[in-house]
């Protein structure tokens, strides 16, 4: 299996030539990958933010805790998910929904309604955890599609997420920065995680079958 071995290939990139720039089609067949990701009910309760300007990624770099793969990489690729499901955001996911399928206008609504009344018990914390690990689904085939496009990457969490939010407006829209995917090429003589064997727990200690 082609995706196995390109899982072993990849690590998280510590430092990029930053002489490197990818091509804009290879990078958005790593954001297809992501808007294809399944969700829960087919919500899909994020964003996703681009972005390849140096002076912007120079900007990030402090709030992103210095950490040098900012500023080296070729892209950054930003998950925000929703801060809360609206009764309006469900009802576009539905229109939506129904227009593609081509559905008689309300065909989904008994479903719609079960959606909304659930989110509506629980809090908005609640509401963003739900959407953010929908957020993180998408992520994780992401970090692999760039695996098998043989792109390096670095999932990120180590940032400030308020300073995130407000820099690139996400508070605006109604949306709470989640991760990061840094995406370039690695630097092999100043990475230095390159060279190190990848650790990973045996299949006894993490898998039990029940037959």
């Amino acid at each position: 299996m082609r995706l196995l071995d390109n899982l072993k290939w990849r690590y998280a990139t510590k430092r990029y030539n930053n002489k490197v720039k990818l091509e804009d089609s290879q990078v958005m067949q790593v954001v297809e990958a992501a808007r294809l990701a399944p969700t829960s009910s087919g919500l899909q309760p994020f964003e996703m933010i681009l972005i390849k300007n140096q002076e912007v990624k120079e900007q990030l770099f402090p709030i992103a805790m210095n950490q040098m793969q900012i500023k080296e990489c070729s892209h950054l690729l930003v998950f925000a998910a929703w801060d809360s499901y609206t009764d309006q955001r469900v009802d576009a996911v539905f229109d939506n929904m129904e227009a593609i399928r081509e559905l008689p206008k309300g065909e989904m609504n008994e479903f719609k309604n079960s959606i909304k009344a659930n989110f509506n018990a629980k809090t908005e914390e609640q509401q963003f955890e739900h959407a953010a690990r929908q957020a993180y689904l998408a992520f994780g085939i992401a970090i692999a599609a760039a695996a098998e496009l043989k792109i390096d990457a670095s999932p990120m969490e180590g940032f400030h997420n308020d300073q995130l939010d407000a820099f690139l407006g996400l508070d605006k829209k109604g949306l709470k920065s989640v991760t990061i995917l840094a995406l370039g090429e690695r630097d092999p003589e100043n990475d230095w995680l390159m060279p190190m064997k990848k650790v990973r727990f045996a299949m006894a200690s993490m898998l039990t079958v029940i037959d």
